[in-house]
């Protein structure tokens, strides 16, 4: 019996893994409930129910994903991470190639529950021209590519685009100077980018963000990309970095170009090297694409709705696109941050000036037919 059992677990998941890859998502939720267990994929940002299996088989599940995941099987009571291992293959679904499936487990008062986040190689987002930007931000980035000093920072929530931007930014310096020394410090490496070296941060380790690229800088690096600013130390060495000859970009959680540079300030970075060292600020988000199969467009109000077919399982959408808005330092922004103005004032200062939002960003997408208003609202909490 428990032979059988353990052989449907395995035939289970391997259905459910297969079953993600083939509809692109992006990451599998195993969650137990005081009736079972269900199974939801994360598509195109938001998160679906596509099975619930019996609680009989809940525990097995769970062990089986914790074997793949090299975890202990006999400890249910901590927190535990690992990684699957997945034989790719060329073309598995329209999300591109799955390079890495990465496993996470956490005790529950029904039981264990298990996220697989898995990573794609989508060839359509591996230039920075492909991403979908505007042109005026993809000029810009371009621009501060070519630069030989400053600081890029990417902002925004955890799944809103920021590695796949940054990937892209590296190889189009890659291909525009081949002659730099490019090195990334990431935790974890999602993808291997040709030609760049690139460093794996553990979280629990020695190596961290700030022992890692102070060391670094004595590397006679040219360009470095550090995957999250995540502590004082670590900002202050970024600053420096910036202010002494090396092109850095890093992403800091925040809601806003404007909170970034405030952020940065609460972290005890000194105004005066904030705006010394600081190129520009970009934040992002993701937005879901309609489903040009089955849309429609409301002849009352002109507005495209989403209406759900086979090709999207239903929900209106495939795909998701990027909203970005960016912020220069120029002399009038500087001079306010210097002030140390508050977030509001930056606001202002910022909307006084014609700064393009990402609301304003979306619209355009809208007028285009390629999201929806409710979307729009979803992400960015206003329209």
């Amino acid at each position: 019996m428990e032979k059988n059992a353990k052989c449907d677990a395995v035939r289970l998941v391997d259905g459910v893994l297969a079953d993600a890859v083939h509809s692109g998502a992006s990451d599998i939720h195993f969650e137990p409930t005081a009736g079972g267990l269900e199974v939801r994929f994360r598509l195109d940002g938001t998160l679906k129910t596509v099975e619930t299996l019996p609680k009989s088989v809940s525990e097995s599940i769970i062990s089986r994903l914790k074997v793949q995941g090299g975890l202990l099987t006999y400890r249910s009571d901590i927190p535990q991470e690992g990684r699957i291992e997945y034989v790719a293959t060329q073309t598995e679904s329209p999300a591109g190639r799955v390079t890495d499936m990465r496993l996470a487990v956490f005790p529950t008062i029904y039981g264990q529950r298990a996220v697989v986040r898995l990573f794609f190689e989508n060839a359509g987002l591996m230039e920075l021209d492909k991403l979908g930007l505007n042109a005026t931000i993809e000029e810009s980035l371009k621009a501060f590519a070519a630069g030989n000093q400053g600081v890029l920072l990417l902002t925004g929530p955890a799944g809103s685009g920021k590695s796949t931007t940054l990937a892209a930014l590296l190889r189009y310096i890659r291909r525009i100077c081949s002659g730099k020394s490019i090195v990334a410090l990431e935790d974890p490496v999602e993808r291997a980018i040709d030609g760049i070296t690139q460093v794996q941060i553990e979280p629990r380790g020695e190596l961290t963000f700030a022992v890692a690229l102070r060391s670094l800088l004595r590397q006679d690096p040219e360009v470095l990309m550090l995957g999250e600013i995540r502590d004082a130390e670590t900002a202050q060495i970024v600053v420096e970095a910036g202010l002494t000859g090396h092109l850095l970009m890093s992403t800091l959680h925040s809601g806003s170009c404007s909170g970034a540079l405030l952020r940065l300030l609460e972290m005890g970075i000194e105004p005066y090297q904030a705006t010394s060292a600081i190129s520009a600020i970009l934040n992002q988000r993701l937005v879901r694409r309609l489903c040009e199969n089955c849309k429609r467009r409301d002849e009352a109000t002109g507005k495209w709705e989403a209406v759900g077919c086979e090709l999207c399982l239903n929900t209106g959408y495939a795909g998701r696109m990027l909203l970005a808005e960016q912020v220069h330092l120029d002399g009038t922004l500087r001079k306010a941050i210097l002030q140390r103005v508050d977030l509001e004032t930056l606001d202002t200062l910022l909307a006084e000036r014609g700064h393009m939002s990402l609301v304003q960003d979306g619209r355009r997408l809208m007028a285009q037919g390629l999201t929806t208003e409710s979307e729009l609202i979803r992400v960015c909490g206003q329209c």
